[in-house]
């Protein structure tokens, strides 16, 4: 079942395949309900960010859960904003206190560059941020640490100039959108990618040969868009605010044949 099926980084720490996204579930009710209910049926990762402003909700329902600690992989993110040695120390320290949290399983650079700038080049801020997540990773206050939203020319400078390679790097992946260039690069590396927005944020789950596909496998065209990120090796999570959307976007333990992979690949 795919709720207990794991991914192995590259230092031996394993990543459940599928997890709740909780990106625009704003902090309250809402974020604390999510998770609260992915948590009830089964899911044990959860992906948050400091920017997403619901850590304090995410880590409460975490903790009234009564699930033990080491069973739930946390994933938070360093805002993208925030380049630079001393910033990432201090915005990670304030992400395990609002999420209340000894450790932290996965912690990511949230993009190479601000969101309003994008294209930006912040190299230097990105090498030095990473090498305050060096020293956090060397603490054992988090597990593995990543990037998110690295293209290869943003990863290549971590390569030549830090110690660790980056262990994941979470990236917009889906049908119609496989990066693939990013995703050789990365698998050349034995960087585990996680797909963010399996669902391009619902845009695709109407499109015709997806709805056709889906019908054939006797799924929904989530549950096949879902199963068609994992098919490719890639950790997803999709974000749902509804517990009934949350227990069928795990429903995918089906195999969709290297024929329909292909078909989907030309989408």
């Amino acid at each position: 079942m795919i709720l207990q099926e794991t991914y192995e980084l590259m230092n031996g720490v394993k990543v459940p395949k599928l997890g709740l996204g909780t990106w625009q579930i704003p902090e309250g009710e809402q974020a604390y309900n999510s998770v609260v209910w992915a948590l009830k049926n089964g899911y044990r990762h959860i992906d948050t960010a400091m920017a997403y402003g619901n850590e304090v909700s995410v880590g409460r329902a975490i903790k009234d859960s009564g699930i033990p600690r080491e069973e739930i992989f946390v994933t938070t993110k360093l805002p993208a904003e925030r380049k630079g040695y001393q910033i990432a120390h201090d915005s990670f320290e304030e992400s395990r206190k609002d999420l209340g949290l000894d450790y932290i399983d996965m912690y990511l650079i949230h993009a190479p560059w601000p969101w309003d700038r994008i294209g930006m080049d912040c190299t230097e801020g990105n090498v030095e941020s990473w090498k305050a997540f060096e020293e956090i990773y060397d603490s054992g206050k988090v597990k593995s640490i990543g990037v998110s939203n690295f293209q290869p020319s943003h990863l290549q400078p971590i390569l030549d100039q830090c110690k660790y390679v980056p262990m994941a790097n979470q990236i917009c992946f889906h049908i119609g959108n496989r990066q693939e260039e990013t995703i050789e690069f990365c698998k050349a590396r034995n960087i585990q990618i996680t797909a963010y927005s399996p669902l391009a944020t619902g845009r695709i789950i109407g499109n015709k040969a997806i709805v056709t596909m889906a019908e054939k496998y006797n799924v929904t065209p989530a549950q096949l868009c879902i199963r068609y990120c994992v098919q490719k090796d890639t950790i997803v999570i999709p974000k749902s605010t509804k517990e009934e959307r949350i227990i069928s976007n795990a429903k995918v333990d089906f195999v969709i044949s290297d024929e329909d992979m292909a078909a989907l690949d030309r989408i």
